[in-house]
This record gives C-alpha cells, structure tokens and sequence, in this order.
C-alpha cells in the first residue's frame, strides 16, 4: 500500500500524529509566532516578515494590469502606488524561440499540414532546428512517459529520450492514444473568439434579457410588441428547476485562486481530495470581447466535473449577461455553475465597480444575478462575497436575504472578512453563522413548497476563512446553516489539507511525501504548458509561484503546540532532514532549485521574481 493510499484509510484506523504533541491554546509565545521545539529553532529573536495575501484574490489579467499601472507611475504621487510588500514590476513574460519551426514537422504523427506553402517562414529543416537547440535533459520525458507520446515533438527538452538519432524521427509508445487536447476541457474555437472580438456572436439571450430589465423600455412598449417581447424571453430562458443540480454539503471546496489555482494546480488538487474547484477569476468584459488569456482561465483537466465552476468579474449589466451566456454557449457541458465574485479587494477591480464594490449596491448585485440567472441556460449562478466593505458595517446578512427573495442564486459562499480588513484579522465565524441561518431559515420556509417553487432550492450556504486545519473545518460545518467551508490558503500552503479532513487528523508529511506532491505538479504542468523551452519556463515559473506558499508549511513534528494557525510566523528553524529544511526556505533561490529536480537546470532564459518583496533576498543557510 502507498504512503498515499495509507493517508485515506478510515480515521480509527490512522496513528493520530499530534500524540506526542502537547495541544494548548495557552499564550507561552508571543502572539502571531509559532511554536516551535527548542531544537529545530535556529533563531527565535525575530519571525520570518509578515505575509501579504491580498494577492491571492486578484486575477491574473488584474494582476497584469496593477503591475503595468505601478510601472508607468514609477512610485510617483503623493498617496499613490502603495506597494503593501509587493514587487509590482515583476515581469512575467518568458523569452519565447528565437528559432520558429513549422508545426508540420515538429511531430509528423499529428496530421499538421504547413498552411502558407513556400511563403512560410518557419523552419521546416529538422537537421537545422536541431543543431541550434539547446542540450538535451537528462531522464526521461515526464510527458512522453504519462501520454505514450510527446506533442512538442522534437522542440521537446527531453527529445533524447523519445528520438531516434539515426533516422531523425520521433519514437511512439506501441499502442498509445493521440489526445490533442491531452484531457483538457472547455476550448473555445478561433473561429468563435473572432466573431466575439469582432462584436458579430449573437448574443441572442441576453440581448432579450436586457431589454426585459428596462421597465421604462418595457413601459413604452405598446401591448403586443410588449407580449411578444416576454413570449420570446420565456422560450430562451431555463427554469431554475431545469437548471444543473448542486450538492454543496459537506463536500471538500477550493477556492478561486489567482495565479497559483491554474489548471495543473487544480488537477492535483483533485488527486488530494477536493470535490469542488474554480477557475481562476476571469473578467466579464476580456471574455466578451474574445480575448485568447482570458478564455484560457476557463479551461479545465477532465478530472475536474462535475464539480467545476467558472467565476467572473462584472459590474455592468450587459458584462454579467453576454459573458453568461457565452460560458453557457461553449463550456456548459464541463462547466457546473457560474460564480459572480462580489468579495474581491483589490482597488483596480473596486474602482471599476467589480469585486467587493457591488456590495456598496445590493440591487445592483441582485439585478446582475438575476441576468446571469436568465442567460446561463442549464448552468446555475452562485455568488462570493465579503461581510462587507468597512469593518464596523457588515452588509451581508441584508444582501443574503435580498438575493434569497429574488431566488436568482444557488450558492452563497460568506468570506468573514471585510475589504477594509484585508487579512489584518481573523475571519469572523460567529457572523458566517448569522448568515447560515438566514439561509437555513429560508431553505425550510421553501421545503414544503419546493413541489410547487420553481425556486432554486436548497440554496447553500459556504464560509470562507482562515480554514487550515481538519478541526477548523469541522468546527465551522457544525455552525447552524454552515454546509461547508471554501479553503484558500490553507489548499495553499498545506495541499494535502482535504486529506486530513478526510482523515479527521493531522498528517506529517514526510519530506519525501512532500516533494513527490511537487513532482506531481511539475509533471500536470508541464503536460500542460508543454516541455519545450517556453513551456518548461512557464512551468517553472508557475511552481515557483506555488511554492512561495507552501513553503510557509511548518511540519507538524516540529510543533510544540497545535493547532496551527494562518497567520503564525516562524522564527528561523531547521527541518529534521535536509530537504525538509530547503522545502522551507523562504529564499526564491531555493525554490528556483527545488524546480530544477523535475524540469532540468534552469537557463538564462528563465525570469522569476517573487510576488512579495520579504522574499527577494537570498536567506542564509546554516
């Protein structure tokens, strides 16, 4: 039996490893640093620099934008540019092929056919191509050996592996089946993304849709054209009770991440455990107009649905009901619900009226729910948010029970946090649960009527907050109208969290445990991006992202006291092995290292700077 299939064995039947733990809540440390034994703290004069997550609710197109934005500023502006940590001109663009070479010939066996003839100016001379290429990795191709086949063919970094020599052709395992999307879903076709960036896609629902919610309109409409106008949105519109059924209780959520919850992040996440995933937030307006980046944030591995959803940002009527119905137009069948993000901080998403800013206008919210309600077809709408946007002014109970009236949604996910608060505090659970029984009292109002209630019932009820721990999260689903609870961070910094939960205890991970979860994402992403060098690059930099979270994790063998908590910072400590000790450095150097052990050394061509400033210096070894 493997150590993973060890881990998912009924909790009466594991060692609980918090035995020789000493569990205490009692503060014999001061407040925020962890507890660590004697013998594994290095220095405990000071704690590793505080942690700025703001970040992790942001897109990455937002993230583009806000970097770009700094940069032509240049720090200048009285009040402007607060960098809260953060290094906002960090590039991330790789350094692509100097040399093109025409895919007719880099994998011969996909049926490519060159389309420009003699006017292609690509390479077709595979001698040529090959001469300027960089050495061969060592080892076998990770792609080739998971597929049977490679699709970057001999732009492949570890063509030496699947490549014969003597024949200049490419080696197929005997038998192996071509998949060209490699179990990737949600592709959304050239021709499609055309005709939305030329505004000629018929957004033939939502253009009815929107003419429906002007009542001024609608008034002046003489009684024919105004009932041929309703007959018309009837017949386009799905009944709620037709709609994909969602089962939220009690089921293992991840959170919508930016940047870090990419597909092959995802797809791991699911080899752990989790029962529910998200799209990275993508925005209503970039998927309107077409864009090939934004579209990107939709697809998904095949392992992920049912139990996948798409979330947006919007803030305009038009945004929320065209981008609706074209996530229902091209990805309903891998898609199980539509997310509106009402929760996100960041300023250039708040100054635009996205995010968190629609909680400053529940009819608004409620109005672009009820469009994307009309508009998704099968798909059900749920939505995230904040308890508010100031800290002493919670909102969210009233905007609950105005959406659960309009009975537009068929999820509520509650961060307990405001967008002033950021992640200066705790998560107010005690308020989540306020929230849960509104929702509870609803969903029993409505239980006896559900035979007769085109409603979406039930509708569920998920906290979100500082979940870490297995306790923690059975803490908060034992809180009154709680079914369940989103993990962010904690997926983050602990991967292997939805198998504790399922454990119902704490798991200490070996280093060796450990670096094989990194492996597997090394592995998904490369398949992913690809395993030539521009696909190696976005690889490496994408797990040098995930592991400037993980490597916050403080192995529970080293604990003095549990539980752990999110926001603790470490003195300086040492592991019990040598891995264990580079797993948690906080120097991108190291990181940088840690890549190399699955995706070959890294070149001059590779370009990475950490998303937090506390992180841009080499920490000294001991």
């Amino acid at each position: 039996m493997s150590e993973v299939e060890s881990n998912k064995r009924p909790a009466e039947e594991v060692t609980d490893v918090s035995i020789e733990v000493k569990k205490s809540k009692t503060d014999e440390v001061p407040k925020g640093v962890a507890s660590i034994k004697p013998e594994y703290i290095i220095s405990a004069s000071d704690a590793d620099a505080i942690f700025d997550d703001d970040a992790a609710e942001a897109s990455t197109a937002v993230e583009q934008e806000e970097m770009e934005k700094s940069n032509n500023n240049n720090g200048k502006g009285k009040g402007k540019n607060k960098n809260r940590g953060q290094n906002k001109a960090r590039k991330l663009v790789q350094v692509k092929d100097e040399m093109k070479i025409c895919p007719s010939i880099m994998d011969p066996e996909s049926g490519k056919q060159c389309l420009k003839g003699s006017e292609c100016s690509w390479c077709h001379d595979v001698t040529a191509y090959l001469k300027q290429k960089e050495p061969c990795i060592e080892g076998a191709c990770p792609v080739w050996k998971e597929l049977g086949y490679c699709p970057m063919g001999i732009k492949c970094r570890w063509l030496k592996s699947h490549f014969n020599c003597d024949t200049n052709t490419l080696i197929y395992e005997q038998g192996y089946a071509r998949d060209e999307n490699k179990g990737e879903v949600n592709f959304v076709s050239l021709a499609d993304k055309r005709l939305l960036h030329a505004k000629k896609f018929d957004f033939k629902t939502s253009e009815v849709a929107l003419k429906m919610v002007d009542e001024d309109r609608v008034a002046k409409m003489d009684a024919e054209k105004r009932k041929a106008l309703e007959n018309e949105f009837n017949e386009s519109k799905v009944k709620a009770s037709e709609k994909k059924k969602l089962d939220y209780k009690n089921k293992k959520v991840l959170s919508p991440l930016t940047t870090v919850g990419n597909l092959p992040y995802r797809r791991l996440m699911k080899t752990l455990g989790a029962d529910v995933t998200y799209s990275e937030m993508a925005l209503a307006n970039s998927l309107i107009s077409g864009q090939n980046s934004e579209w990107a944030l939709l697809k998904a591995h095949q392992s992920e649905y049912p139990g996948f959803g798409v979330q947006i940002a919007a803030s305009k009527p038009w945004q929320a009901a065209k981008s609706a119905e074209a996530i229902y137009k091209f990805a309903n069948k891998n898609v199980s619900e539509i997310n509106l993000n009402c929760g996100c901080p960041i300023d250039l998403l708040f100054k635009k009226g996205e995010g968190s800013a629609l909680m400053s206008s529940s009819n608004r919210m409620k109005n672009l729910l009820k469009l994307m309600n009309d508009c998704s077809g099968d798909l059900p709408i749920t939505v995230k948010m904040r308890m508010g946007i100031l800290d002493k002014k919670p909102v969210a109970i009233d905007i609950v029970e105005k959406l659960l009236n309009a009975g537009d949604v068929g999820a509520i996910t509650i961060h307990g946090r405001s967008r002033q608060q950021r992640y200066t505090k705790e998560a107010n659970w005690d308020y989540i649960e306020e929230v849960g029984k509104v929702v509870k009292t609803y969903n029993e109002k409505y239980e006896e009527m559900k035979d007769v209630s085109d409603r979406p019932n039930p509708v569920y009820l998920i906290g979100n907050g500082d979940c870490f721990t297995h306790e923690d999260w059975y803490e908060h689903t034992a809180r009154q109208g709680v079914d369940t609870v989103m993990i962010a961070r904690g997926a983050l910094i602990k991967p292997w969290i939805f198998e504790e939960i399922e454990a119902q205890q704490y798991l200490d991970k070996s280093s060796t445990e450990r670096l094989r979860i990194i492996e597997d994402y090394a592995k998904y992403a490369l398949q992913h991006w690809g395993t030539d060098e521009f696909g190696i690059n976005t690889s490496r930099r994408f797990l040098c992202e995930f592991l400037s979270f993980t490597y916050r994790y403080i192995p529970v063998g080293i604990l003095e006291k549990l539980p752990p908590k999110l926001n603790q910072r470490p003195p300086k400590w040492r592991g019990r092995d040598d891995m264990e000790t580079l797993l948690g450095s906080s120097d991108y150097k190291d990181w940088i290292k840690i890549t190399e052990m699955f995706m070959g050394p890294a070149n001059e061509s590779f370009s990475f700077i950490p998303k937090h400033k506390s992180n841009s210096y080499e920490t000294p070894r001991n």
